[in-house]
């Protein structure tokens, strides 16, 4: 953040008509020093109101040097600007003030995790009331943050409620850019009562409500729910066809606010989109194994709806086929080619193979040394040869009977991969059960 300050004094008439001279300040009657306009220039997502207020100015004060200096300071602390350059104009009748600014481009979203008391649009209203430069949208530099947050508690207390704001920076990757700020009610027990779908329809209703069952008595937090909605709910339309269905926010209705727990009924709007049917399913970069053993893994019929989970399930029980042979990296990239007008999607399903992996070492713990060595034994797969993935699980099957007592071992197997030497070195560990 960069300021430029800019003085200018205006040279005032003297009381003889026929001569000039300037003036200092000192010179200046009271009158001259009342704030009576402020001119914004550089702005375009602020309005001069909005900024003026920021600053901390009011039109018919009495302004000084500091007072401009000290406008300045609380745009550029705001984040909001990077830039901010002022001028000024003392006459008689009062200072004339000239703010010029550059807005900030990197802002990002804000969210209300838990603000059940406001709906979202009297929430962001009540917001600008107090943080004039809030739009929706914070910078992710200064303190624009704190005062919403600032804004909010004070709001919660206002109602009574018994908790305290808090915020994060929310980003997509642990190491990626901030895209949201994310506020938060701390210490406020919300509950949901009941889940209701605005937008969705009568036959996917009894499967959405079975699906939301157990989310019912939980504690109401958006960001949890968004998780559940991509967990739980989505599914019950990506195995219908509806390939592009949305949730939106959760919109929750406080019942009773009277005593702890506060209880919500919650409407999650869903927008369900077109149904596609599957008009053909292809398979690209198959080498391993033939097109013709691989294709009737695929379920999708042609002409019925595209049942997405179905398909997940079937590239999950390809990725073990491959496995069976050490193609451990192998991946399936389902690429959708959607038709709109005819509802229809083509499915050309991209598999790249990758290396095989080899076996590496075997290594069994928790048994006493002469088990162990009967199990080295009896495990087939020696370094070097292709690895086969569905080998652990038959293995610990088929070798039970050669430890006394299997069912009082917990059994706990690994894989680990190196993708450098392309190996795999298994684990299998054996803890007695607690008696």
């Amino acid at each position: 953040m960069t300021f430029r300050h800019l003085f200018l004094l205006l040279v005032l008439a003297s009381l003889a008509p026929a001569q000039t001279r300037k003036l200092s300040p000192r010179d200046l009657p009271p009158s001259a020093f009342k704030l009576i306009a402020v001119k914004v220039t550089g702005n375009q997502r602020y309005t001069p109101e909005e900024i003026t207020e920021m600053a901390g100015l009011k039109p018919g004060q009495t302004v000084s040097e500091a007072d401009f200096k000290a406008a300045s300071q609380h745009l550029g602390d705001s984040g909001a600007f990077t830039d901010v350059a002022y001028s000024f104009q003392y006459a008689t009748e009062g200072t004339r003030l000239t703010l010029q600014v550059t807005e900030a481009d990197n802002l990002v979203s804000t969210r209300f995790d838990n603000f059940v008391w406001y709906s979202d649009e009297e929430l962001l209203a009540k917001l600008r009331e107090r943080v004039p430069l809030f739009h929706g949208q914070l910078p992710v530099a200064g303190n624009l943050p704190d005062k919403i947050s600032d804004a909010l508690q004070a709001l919660l207390d206002e109602r009574g409620v018994d908790g305290r704001v808090d915020y994060l920076r929310s980003a997509a990757k642990a190491d990626g850019p901030i895209d949201a700020f994310v506020y938060i009610v701390k210490g406020a027990d919300i509950r949901i009562r009941n889940l209701g779908f605005a937008g969705a329809g009568t036959a996917e209703l009894p499967a959405l409500q079975a699906a939301a069952k157990p989310m019912e008595g939980a504690n109401y937090v958006r960001s949890i729910l968004r998780v559940q909605e991509d967990r739980n709910l989505l599914p019950v339309y990506l195995a219908r066809g509806y390939l592009k269905a949305s949730f939106a926010d959760a919109q929750a209705e406080v019942v009773t606010d009277s005593s702890k727990p506060t209880l919500v009924d919650v409407t999650i709007p869903v927008t369900p989109g077109v149904e596609y049917k599957t008009t053909d399913v292809q398979l690209s970069g198959a080498n391993a194994f033939p097109a013709a053993q691989l294709r009737p893994m695929i379920h999708l019929e042609t002409g019925q709806p595209a049942n997405a989970v179905q398909l997940l399930d079937d590239l999950e029980a390809m990725k073990k086929l491959y496995g069976t042979k050490g193609y451990m990296a192998a991946s399936f990239d389902p690429a959708p080619e959607m038709d709109d007008a005819q509802a229809a999607v083509k499915y050309v399903i991209e598999i790249r193979e990758g290396d095989v992996y080899k076996m590496g070492d075997l290594t069994v713990e928790g048994l006493d040394k002469q088990t162990t060595a009967r199990l080295q034994e009896a495990w087939h797969l020696r370094g070097g040869d292709p690895y086969d993935s569905s080998y652990l699980r038959r293995f610990i099957t088929d070798t039970a009977r050669d430890i006394q007592d299997m069912g009082g071992w917990n059994i706990a197997s690994h894989e680990t991969l190196d993708d450098k030497d392309k190996v795999v070195d298994v684990t299998i560990h054996y803890d007695p059960k607690t008696r």
